[in-house]
């Protein structure tokens, strides 16, 4: 099992942990393209971590704008990822 740091826990200024989420989604948007396991989970996570810290208070409103952008663009990976996994189980049987 990989180790993975906690973004949840992440201390500093506002837009030092707004970074730090926005580095964790991008991570996880790598590991779903190298298609590997658990990726598609980590990605929903951190994405959901990233929205509840924008509701934070002293959060930059351009981390609001910049989920707006690649929320879509994550959902699309997901359910991409989730298809092909699918596929790949029915042609196994």
């Amino acid at each position: 099992m990989t180790s993975r740091k906690s973004t949840a826990k992440a201390t500093g200024s506002p837009c030092k942990w707004s970074e730090r989420l926005k580095d964790e989604v991008y991570r996880q948007m790598y590991r779903l393209e190298a298609s590997r396991p658990g990726a598609e989970a980590a990605l929903a996570i951190a994405l959901l971590r990233a929205w509840i810290a924008s509701g934070a208070e002293g959060e930059m409103p351009q981390s609001h704008e910049w989920l707006m952008k690649i929320c879509p663009i994550c959902i699309e990976m997901i359910e991409d990822a989730m298809n092909v996994s699918d596929t790949d189980k029915r042609c196994a049987q």
